[in-house]
């Protein structure tokens, strides 16, 4: 059984204006990358389906659904907040990477694959329940995760959250939902700056201060992480994979580097392996200087396929 690749071509349609950072490009570095090293022929590579508004709406609220594909522009932009805007194509592409989340789950829990590393733009992390923001639109890890509890129904879901930035929109999402742990680390005092103060006893989130390096990054994760994974006993792991922690990239202020998100991948391996089954589904958050990014991208996907 191989690990699955998913993707779409409609998430390099999404474009916020020149020099915006959650650029077209960052799919075609990892995707460069994931062939230059060969990891790419150990995967099945699959097409994302467009999710549909039932399948969204698990996450978000319907209505807020509709508001978003309503304002979808016939040219130029809209803006959702100022750093976050629509093109023609970015409902297609945000239909597109929460369908990449559902279909991984499918996957996975089929035994069709071992693991997913869904690479998709936008990302979806900030996106709360009836609010798009941090260039998210839909969360979705957060619908991946809510198929499996209400379609598969599963009972314990873990997600892991290693961006620089706060997953906030997951936490609003399953800070009232036991079913789920959610454990998080992200640089303290940056955007959206929360985190601080868990909304809930299933919310592992640690605030790391600027300029920590994987030392650091890797006592949360041995102290805080994995004792609460262990008690939790998940049936399936997802990843909210973030790679703009990584010391060359400048929209944030820690200092991990490929051989961090290698060790972490490794660990969360270690605990998939003990209750899920192996089942783990990573999809792509932040990371923005692209070399480093993709370099991260082989470092985490390497360990999801079990390739040394």
């Amino acid at each position: 059984m191989t690990a699955a690749f998913i993707s779409h071509s409609a998430c390099i349609k999404h474009e916020m204006g020149i020099n915006h950072p959650e650029c077209p490009e960052r799919l075609g570095a990892i995707n460069d990358q994931l062939l230059i090293s060969g990891l790419l022929d150990f995967m099945d590579s699959y097409d994302a389906p467009l999710a549909t508004i039932e399948q969204i709406s698990r996450a978000h609220s319907t209505l807020y659904v509709d508001e978003i594909i309503a304002q979808s522009p016939e040219e130029g932009y809209h803006f959702v907040d100022p750093d976050t805007k629509m093109n023609p194509f970015t409902v297609t592409a945000a239909l597109r990477a929460a369908g990449a989340a559902i279909h991984a789950t499918d996957l996975v829990l089929a035994g069709k694959a071992s693991t997913a590393f869904c690479c998709v733009r936008p990302p979806g992390h900030h996106a709360e329940y009836a609010a798009a923001m941090g260039f998210c639109f839909f969360n979705n890890v957060a619908i991946g995760m809510r198929h499996a509890l209400d379609v598969h129904g599963l009972e314990r879901i873990a997600l892991i959250d290693f961006d620089v930035h706060h997953g906030n929109g997951s936490e609003d999402i399953f800070h009232d939902d036991d079913r789920v742990l959610m454990c998080s680390i992200f640089e303290q005092g940056i955007y959206p700056f929360s985190g601080e103060e868990p909304k809930g006893p299933n919310m592992v989130n640690v605030g790391l201060p600027s300029y920590s390096k994987g030392d650091k990054f890797r006592e949360v994760v041995e102290e805080k992480w994995l004792p609460a994974l262990e008690a939790f006993q998940p049936q399936m792991i997802y990843i909210s994979a973030g790679f703009d922690g990584h010391r060359e990239d400048d929209m944030g202020n820690l200092g991990l580097v490929e051989a961090d998100y290698e060790w972490v991948s490794k660990k969360l391996m270690e605990v998939a392996n003990k209750f899920c089954q192996g089942r783990v589904v990573s999809c792509l958050e932040g990371g923005y200087v692209l070399s480093p990014l993709a370099r991260s991208v082989v470092a985490h996907v390497k360990v999801l396929i079990g390739v040394d």
